[in-house]
């Protein structure tokens, strides 16, 4: 075989004692696409994904022992950008532990966060390679030469690799033209991954809370053309703003599968979904066309979601959209370049979205730059008074491939020991500092304002009259689970306004 790509284990440090019952099980979409993309190209390629089915390194190895892949590729990429950096833990120890096992294996990682870090990830990994980019430009030309020649890797576009010890590597491969998506990644590959075994985030099943699996993954387009300090959704594409998508009638036909497999929860994992008219609207009908009765949920902004989408989006089963609200002050929000709304848009959107039927999944960040507590008990305020079916509260990392690491590096600012560190629910969870505020401030804020917002008796009766007592109690379980933290203080610094 040519390419084994592997997703890599998740470890119980990420989400401490949310793992198991509690935590979404994402379907590995970027390795799914990748796969797909080195058959194309004509490679054979196939796919393990070590973390849904539970594989040890050992059971790895024996997979790879069979199928002895001349490359094996370790996939680092997350569904939000995010994930990637978080992904880094157990990606480093399947990479350790495969070349303790067996020293002439050839492995290079791939990923968001590797893009970002090509050279801290030469250095501190045993890898023999690192793609910077997206990569199938890079897979296809290294596949293609001699592994064993210098001069011929000096050849693969995006390749880092070693010479005489020395680290070495090449120009950035271009990115993948918008019309050659569909030839270059033509689906998401689902052979030889467990389908039934994928979860979906529990408050996309708050209809059915008891039934979050199967659930299933695609993208429409890759890439935003927004500019937020904080994302680093543009680490593996060389640039902020680039923007590329699939044609509807070629998408559509992985909606196909799905259906024919009977799949119903599904994440178009888009960074922004709801964002380009004639494309989402066109992807709308044709989903209504099929009458599939999907439960689907997307990314959207305060600025770009309109009245006149909210009804064909429904209909297509679009039931849940995630807006990024992240602070209420304007201020804060203008200086990570996320101003272009007001108060009143929020308010006016999310009931505009519900009013329509559609649920919305607020995410809120606590700690950016020009955060104070005061500022963030305003947004904690605003959570609390709009009374979202849910909502996700986040500490502001400095996630790296963001503007916001590359100035967390410029000006010394401590950043996590140790990659675990940039994953929200892990005990080494250290948040980025205010201009303000302390990381731990901020940390103990993020956890306190989570527990306020769920004991809010408006945010529980909204609960149990729309989605029933089964998913009330689900929350009243879920209110139990504690994290503990490194990192957090020992007092109280977020308050309930409705107390």
């Amino acid at each position: 075989m040519d390419i084994l790509f592997l997703n890599p284990p998740i470890s119980e440090h990420v989400y401490q004692n949310l793992s198991g019952g509690v935590a979404t099980l994402e379907m590995p979409v970027w390795m799914g696409m990748l796969t797909a993309s080195m058959k194309t190209l004509g490679h054979s390629a196939d796919q393990v994904d070590c973390a849904a089915e539970s594989l040890t390194v050992a059971q790895t190895y024996d997979r790879i022992s069979n199928l002895r892949p001349r490359l094996i590729c370790i996939v680092v990429y997350g569904q939000h950008p995010s994930a990637s950096t978080q992904a880094m833990f157990g990606a480093s120890y399947l990479c350790t532990e495969l070349k303790k096992l067996d020293p002439q294996l050839k492995i290079i990682m791939l990923g968001g966060h590797i893009s970002a870090l090509p050279l801290r990830t030469m250095q501190d990994e045993v890898c023999d390679y690192v793609c910077e980019g997206e990569g199938p430009k890079t897979l296809d030309a290294l596949l293609q030469a001699n592994l064993k020649d210098l001069n011929s890797l000096k050849k693969v576009p995006g390749l880092w690799f070693r010479e005489d010890g020395n680290i070495q590597h090449n120009p950035t491969a271009s990115l993948i033209e918008q019309n050659q998506l569909h030839v270059v990644f033509p689906e998401v590959d689902l052979q030889s991954l467990p389908t039934g075994n994928y979860k979906a985030p529990n408050w996309h099943c708050f209809d059915h809370i008891e039934d979050r699996q199967p659930y299933a993954t695609v993208y429409t387009s890759l890439g935003c053309p927004f500019r937020c300090s904080f994302c680093c959704i543009s680490a593996p594409f060389g640039k902020q703003g680039t923007f590329r998508y699939w044609q509807p009638e070629h998408i559509i036909k992985q909606f196909d599968v799905f259906a024919s497999m009977g799949v119903k929860n599904i994440k178009i994992a888009d960074e922004m979904f709801v964002l380009k008219e004639e494309h989402f609207l066109k992807i709308a009908d044709l989903l209504i066309e099929r009458k599939y009765n999907f439960n689907i949920w997307v990314f959207g902004r305060i600025d770009t979601v309109k009245p006149q989408h909210v009804e064909k989006l429904k209909k297509a089963g679009i039931n849940w959209i995630v807006l990024g609200i992240e602070a209420f002050d304007q201020t804060v929000r203008t200086g990570v370049n996320k101003g272009r709304y007001t108060e009143n848009d929020i308010f006016e959107k999310t009931k505009m979205l519900k009013d329509g039927g559609i649920h919305v999944h607020g995410n809120f960040v606590f700690g950016l730059p020009d955060d104070t507590l005061e500022t963030m008990q305003r947004s904690l305020d605003l959570a609390v008074e709009l009374n979202l079916e849910t909502a996700n509260f986040y500490s502001a990392m400095a996630y790296p491939g963001s503007e916001l690491y590359r100035e967390a590096v410029r000006n010394n600012i401590e950043l996590p020991e140790n990659w675990l560190g940039y994953s929200q629910h892990s005990y080494d969870c250290k948040p980025l500092p205010t201009k303000h505020i302390s990381s731990a401030e901020v940390l103990t804020f993020r956890d306190q304002a989570w527990s306020i917002y769920h004991h809010s008796p408006a945010y529980l009766n909204l609960i149990k009259s729309k989605f029933g007592p089964k998913t009330f109690e689900y929350i009243e379980n879920l209110k139990k689970i504690k994290l503990s933290r490194k990192y957090s203080l020992d007092k109280v610094l977020a308050k309930a306004s409705y107390e």
